[in-house]
C-alpha cells in the first residue's frame, strides 16, 4: 500500500460539477435574478480561492455584473460606460498579461492570436487613452467578450455542452465561431 501513488487532487473553490454548471448557466442566462445568484456564488468562490481564482471566471463575473447593473436601470449611461469600460479593459489586460511578460508584443497581435476581434482591443485603447465610446459599443464589446469567454473557457471545462447549444444559435444569427485557445492560458 505504501508503494502505490495516489492520484493528485486539485483543490477548487466550487463544490463540484453540479455547482460549476449551475453557475455557468446562471451567468449566461437572460434572467437577471439568476445572474445575480451566480455572481453571489462566484463571490463566494473568490473568498475561498483568493488570487488562485481563474481569470476567466473573474472576468466573466465582472462583465455579467455590468449587464445586471445595466438591466436594473439604476445607473446613468456615463456610469454604465465606465463600468463596462473597466471590465473590458481588465479583460484585455489580463488575457494578454501572461504573454506580455515573456516578450513585448502588441496587444492587437496577441488578441489576433487568441481570436479576439481587433476592434475589442481598439475599444480598450479608446477606453484607456481616448474619448469614452458610446454605451452601445461598450454593450456590444461586453457581449462579444462574454461569448468568447463562454466558448474558450466555460464550455471547455468539464466537457460541458453549453457551447454547442449556443453555437447553433450563433450560426442562425450569422456570427462566426471563435477558435478555442489552450486552457492552460487561463490557469
Amino acid at each position: 500500500a505504501r508503494g502505490r501513488l495516489r492520484p493528485l487532487r486539485t483543490v477548487v473553490a466550487w463544490r463540484g460539477r453540479t455547482e460549476w454548471d449551475q453557475v455557468m448557466v446562471g451567468l449566461y442566462c437572460k434572467d437577471s435574478r439568476l445572474q445575480q445568484e451566480a455572481l453571489d456564488r462566484v463571490s463566494a468562490w473568490k473568498s475561498r480561492y483568493g488570487p488562485k481564482m481563474p481569470l476567466a471566471v473573474d472576468c466573466t463575473a465582472e462583465l455579467v455584473r455590468c449587464k445586471v447593473l445595466d438591466s436594473s436601470g439604476k445607473l446613468r449611461s456615463h456610469e454604465l460606460i465606465l463600468s463596462y469600460g473597466l471590465a473590458l479593459v481588465r479583460f484585455v489586460n489580463l488575457i494578454t498579461e501572461r504573454k506580455q511578460k515573456m516578450v513585448n508584443i502588441p496587444l492587437r497581435q496577441l488578441a489576433s492570436e487568441v481570436d479576439i476581434p481587433i476592434w475589442v482591443v481598439d475599444l480598450r485603447h479608446e477606453l484607456t487613452h481616448g474619448k469614452l465610446p458610446q454605451l452601445a459599443l461598450c454593450r456590444k464589446g461586453c457581449d462579444v467578450v462574454l461569448d468568447w469567454l463562454r466558448k474558450t473557457y466555460w464550455s471547455r471545462q468539464l466537457g460541458n455542452n453549453l457551447c454547442e447549444e449556443s453555437e447553433e444559435e450563433d450560426e442562425q444569427e450569422g456570427t462566426e465561431a471563435n477558435t478555442e485557445m489552450d486552457s492552460d492560458t487561463w490557469e
